[in-house]
């Protein structure tokens, strides 16, 4: 063989096992204890070790002096009690729910103490989601005064990691929509109702969970196996056979209430002796986001950007390709049918004149 052609070979070789050993280091196992940071501020305690978040991500997810979970935000009456703090004490756990939450809040205390910026970030998320349950704007001069308070010249940082905390944990996106007056949108990345009869406390943690679906979906291969999907959700602490403090019963949204609104397809495993299942992305997942979109997801879990991950980037790059061209010849049929329409009628009114 060739000199040349041998070199080609071996760089070729180079790529595709340096493509191997990122995807497996970032792969849904390092997404899942990634993500595992920012369910654990949702439930005032500070990331395991195992979780290994670098940096300013480590920080931005790490816990504060109280919960952020949708019940929290629920109970909170007004602007002025979030800033006073929620409990974060569910009323059937009982006594051990207390035990836990005491040694949450002495764990939150100590990482505020070390940065007092933290409970302000929890205190925001809070305030977030009671704007976004109630469908109320939400502006800088009422995070300014309800929340933030002496903190206001930390304001930018506070927004981010609060920011960052919404998109990870309930896939609820913080956008400035009016620059001038400094209002901001509160936009779910994808609407899990049906006919709108859902309501908003029970699509955040639907949101969160199937951002993390589509995800472990996308990074296996576009078909998960069960097994697969429990081991990955397991390293965020969700079990299929405990109650999740922010996502309720998760074996339920995932295999019955995301199945039902056709965003995941849960299927047998053709010829599997015991039958064995796994799952794939539904029609509405496919309609309603896209593989980069997801993409883009992970690799802000992971502080990086997309093209981080080649192979992945490149099936997304392709999926983008596909859906452009499919946009496209659907535009051309309904131009010709237009057309088609138009020159019946102008035939149609000459043969009446």
């Amino acid at each position: 063989m060739p000199r040349g052609q041998k070199s080609k070979l071996r760089a070729r070789e180079r790529r595709r096992q340096a493509r191997a050993e990122t995807q497996g280091l970032e792969g849904p196992e390092a997404t899942a204890e990634a993500l595992a940071g920012a369910a654990a501020i949702a439930a005032g305690e500070s990331p395991s070790p195992a979780c290994p978040l670098s940096g300013d991500r480590a920080q931005n997810l790490s816990a504060a002096a109280t919960c952020s979970s949708p019940q929290a935000a629920k109970g909170s009456s007004s602007p002025a009690s979030a800033g006073a703090g929620v409990s974060c004490t569910n009323s059937d756990e009982g006594a051990k729910s207390q035990d836990e939450g005491s040694q949450q809040s002495s764990k939150g205390t100590e990482f505020s103490r070390r940065d007092p910026l933290n409970k302000k970030v929890v205190l925001l998320v809070q305030f977030l989601l009671q704007k976004y349950q109630k469908k109320e704007p939400v502006t800088r001069a009422d995070m300014l005064r309800y929340v933030i308070k002496k903190y206001k010249y930390h304001f930018n940082e506070i927004l981010k990691r609060a920011s960052e905390h919404m998109e990870l944990a309930f896939g609820i996106d913080v956008k400035e929509v009016d620059p001038i007056r400094h209002c901001y949108a509160l936009l779910s990345k994808l609407d899990l109702s049906v006919d709108g009869t859902m309501h908003e406390e029970e699509n955040m943690p639907k949101t969160g969970i199937l951002m993390i679906m589509l995800g472990v979906i996308f990074m296996k291969g576009n078909c998960a196996r069960e097994e697969e999907v429990w081991e990955v959700l397991n390293l965020m602490g969700i079990y299929s056979d405990k109650k999740h403090f922010i996502y309720g019963e998760p074996k339920k949204i995932i295999t019955e209430d995301l199945v039902q609104l056709k965003y995941l397809e849960y299927r047998q495993v053709p010829n599997s002796d015991p039958p064995c299942y796994e799952f794939l992305w539904g029609p509405r997942a496919h309609a309603e986001t896209s593989k980069m979109r997801i993409l883009e997801f992970l690799a802000k879990v992971h502080d990086t950007v997309p093209s981080a991950f080649p192979a992945w980037y490149e099936e997304a790059l392709r999926d983008e390709e596909e859906r452009a061209r499919a946009r496209a010849a659907a535009r051309a049929r309904i131009t010709a049918m237009a057309s088609a329409r138009a020159r019946a009628m102008a035939s149609s009114s000459s043969h009446s004149k």
